[in-house]
């Protein structure tokens, strides 16, 4: 087999991350930075001298200083013309692992020698100033969504886990089990993750029961199993050519090979979806990056899988036949490890790559972002992965398309008895339930989408105290005023 030319060969050097603990409110650092301080921390890890070689700059997008232009004052701040620093359209879970794939690509294709990837978010201080976390939601939510206030992702990703549930033939004891497992796991890394945010290890139980600081958000989450968002944390990556890192005399055991990616996507309006279990475009993603480095699940050593909320991995780690008792983290997840909006990945990047240099020679990072719209997957190495060949072509999009099914028209104009499709109870800050949406099956096929209403305790005790399984049942819909009433037969 003939030697891959070193100069295209596409490699880790660096990694840095920053996590901002003012004393005060007045001495935190903004977004902007933090992904300085993360870009320097990782140009001290690679032996310092990579910053000025840099001819890239790829930005993940931040949201907590939106009124701040990150990239020109980036180019300012690095002594840069505008056009070395390219910032990704939008910012999703994904988007650090596109970065990572777009940098290989550029490298392997000998646009660059060398370049970055930095992101960093100041969302604790954001929040604490009153700024809203995620301002943007109410304008890009269908008006069926608005009206039945399914407008966060913690009102969306539920609706996954409960359909996932009942698809594993799992009771909802076994569900909340196995997160309870994979997020005491993850706790458990994040003690030990030099760039995680919280090092404080939790038991399942902990996790699982509901309390006054672990109150449930979206049935059947509670805030121990969701993203924290409230963290100034950034990080970045340099990545050069193995001829580069060599003629710099980089030790070989510092230097992290990037192997294939792919990328498959779901449709964009959160309920346009064929099913409410595992997304064809996260099973594409994942199949086809193990194919195109000539993969099993059983080569991986270590796996990072998104997991802002316990589906994503719970679906993810089945594809990859990855075992609950194994940690699905490098870094902590986005909980314990903190959830920097679209960020987070990076830091994980960050975490794998340490993780390889001394333990370990194959790293698999799934990112995921949006409603579960947006799947990247790449893979890490300390060994030569004969076919990742760069620049590639990461778009597994037609794939995925070609083995969707039908998404079913979504309405509230249907009244009558209806099988539940998938479901989830929305509760306020003081854990009460404010109100439940059931997405039923009607006659025709359609997705009908109902609200139940807050005051309706036989319902919601049918929907969540595990008796019986409410995905497959019967319940009715009704028309009351300009919303439709789901209630339990």
């Amino acid at each position: 087999m003939l030697q891959q030319d070193a100069s295209r060969v596409p490699v880790i050097v660096g990694v840095g991350e920053v996590n901002d603990r003012p004393l005060c409110d007045e001495a935190a650092r903004d977004s902007l930075q933090l992904m300085l301080a993360a870009l320097t921390a990782a140009d001290t890890d690679a032996g310092g001298g990579w910053l000025e070689r840099c001819e890239r700059i790829l930005v993940v997008p931040q949201l907590s200083f939106s009124e701040i232009d990150v990239p020109r004052e980036l180019a300012v701040a690095m002594g840069r013309d505008l056009s070395a620093i390219r910032q990704a359209e939008v910012p999703s879970g994904d988007t650090p692992v596109r970065l990572l794939n777009d940098a290989a690509n550029a490298i392997g294709a000998g646009e660059v020698t060398a370049c970055a990837i930095v992101g960093a978010e100041a969302m604790r201080t954001a929040l604490r100033a009153g700024k809203p976390l995620f301002p943007n939601a109410q304008k890009s939510a269908s008006e069926l969504r608005r009206r039945y206030g399914l407008l966060q992702p913690a009102e969306i990703y539920p609706l996954y886990e409960n359909a996932f549930r009942a698809e594993e033939g799992q009771s909802l004891a076994e569900g909340q089990a196995e997160t309870g497992l994979l997020w005491s796991l993850m706790s458990e890394v994040a003690e030990g993750s030099e760039g995680a945010w919280l090092r404080s290890r939790k038991t399942p139980a902990e996790i699982i029961e509901p309390t006054t600081d672990n109150r449930p958000i979206a049935f059947p989450y509670t805030k121990l199993m969701v993203a924290n968002a409230s963290v100034n944390q950034g990080a970045a990556v340099l990545v050069t050519s193995l001829a580069a890192a060599r003629k710099a005399g980089l030790p070989e055991d510092r230097l992290v090979r990037i192997g294939a990616g792919a990328a498959a996507h779901e449709a964009h309006e959160a309920m346009s979806r064929a099913e409410w279990t595992t997304p064809m475009g996260m099973q594409v993603a994942i199949e086809e990056t193990l194919s195109r480095n000539g993969l099993t699940s059983g080569d991986i050593d270590h796996v990072e899988l998104y997991s802002c909320f316990p589906c994503v991995p719970k679906m993810a780690r089945r594809l990859l036949d990855w075992p609950a008792e194994r940690p699905a983290t490098v870094h902590g997840r986005l909980t314990f490890g903190g959830g920097p909006v679209a960020n987070y990945m990076t830091h994980a990047i960050a975490a794998m790559v340490r993780k390889l240099r001394v333990e370990g020679r194959t790293g698999f990072l799934f990112g995921n972002g949006g409603f579960c719209e947006h799947n990247h997957c790449i893979v890490l190495s300390r060994d030569a992965l004969a076919r990742a060949v760069f620049p590639q072509d990461y778009d597994a999009q037609a794939i995925a398309d070609a083995r969707r099914g039908p998404i079913p028209p979504l309405t509230d104009a249907v009244e009558g008895d209806f099988p539940v499709e998938t479901y989830t109870v929305l509760y306020d800050r003081e854990g009460a339930p404010r109100q439940g949406v059931v997405l039923s099956r009607g006659p025709n096929g359609e997705r009908v989408i109902a609200k139940v209403e807050g005051e309706d305790a036989n319902s919601l005790a049918f929907l969540t105290d595990g008796s019986v399984e409410p995905v497959g049942k019967m319940g009715r819909n009704r028309r009351s005023g300009d919303s439709l009433i789901w209630s339990a037969q």
